[in-house]
């Protein structure tokens, strides 16, 4: 490997993780702006999007330069590749932030609803997701994006409980269902970013070992047993 090629892959690495930091920024906003009924919050989230967009497009353009400038192969090539991969699933989690903030700032302005919902466990088990998954792409760390993988079939389940309980409300509360539907939407755009989260622990450990475990997750848990 060049010099020169080396300089541009830690350069790469910087501004993925530059990415990675504002996504996650904008994750935590939103479930405190969804948590805290604050529209303010989640108005900012909604109007800095484009942030995240323009970023997504630098790195997708900086990945393509390295891939036509340099042809690299091997470790390098499947890092590039799993920077691709990855930086899609930010961009994509980035807008599900969004999606959050929206459902935010309409419940803002609606009475509370009177229901044992666990949005902040669900949360936080996302948010762990997200920031381990950064971790371990920061120090190519197989077992940390191991875990990111095992607890995404956790957050499925949170999301079903949480879709039973909305179900039931909606038929006893009609008054509120406008208000119940966003819930569930909350809920479901949750469960998506722990789903991305899990992408890119899967791309990390492609980094680390040339190994595609997408799609194949029940049996890399059992590898590990």
């Amino acid at each position: 490997m060049t010099s020169r090629l080396q300089h541009e892959l830690n350069q790469l690495k910087k501004s993925v993780l530059t990415l990675g930091a504002a996504v996650e920024d904008g994750l935590h906003r939103a479930v405190k702006a969804l948590q805290e009924r604050d529209e303010k919050i989640a108005q900012k989230i909604i109007e800095s999007d484009h942030e995240i967009d323009n970023m997504e497009v630098d790195l997708e353009e900086e990945c393509l330069k390295l891939l036509a400038l340099h042809q690299p192969v091997a470790t390098d090539l499947r890092f590039i590749v799993a920077v691709l991969k990855i930086n899609n699933d930010l961009e994509r989690i980035g807008d599900l932030s969004v999606n959050i903030a929206e459902r935010a700032k309409f419940l803002a302005f609606q009475p509370p609803v009177n229901l044992p919902l666990d949005f902040r466990s669900m949360a936080d088990a996302v948010q762990k997701m997200l920031k381990k998954s950064l971790d371990a792409l920061v120090n190519m760390d197989e077992q940390l994006a191991g875990e990111v993988i095992d607890t995404d079939d956790r957050v499925d389940n949170m999301n079903r409980d949480m879709y039973q309980q909305i179900q039931e409300a909606i038929i006893k509360n009609p008054g509120q269902i406008e208000s119940l539907i966003h819930l569930l939407s909350t809920s479901r755009h949750l469960e998506r970013i722990a789903d991305q989260t899990t992408n890119i622990a899967e791309d990390v450990i492609y980094m680390i070992k040339g190994e595609i475990v997408r799609h194949k997750t029940e049996e890399y848990q059992h590898k590990k047993k």
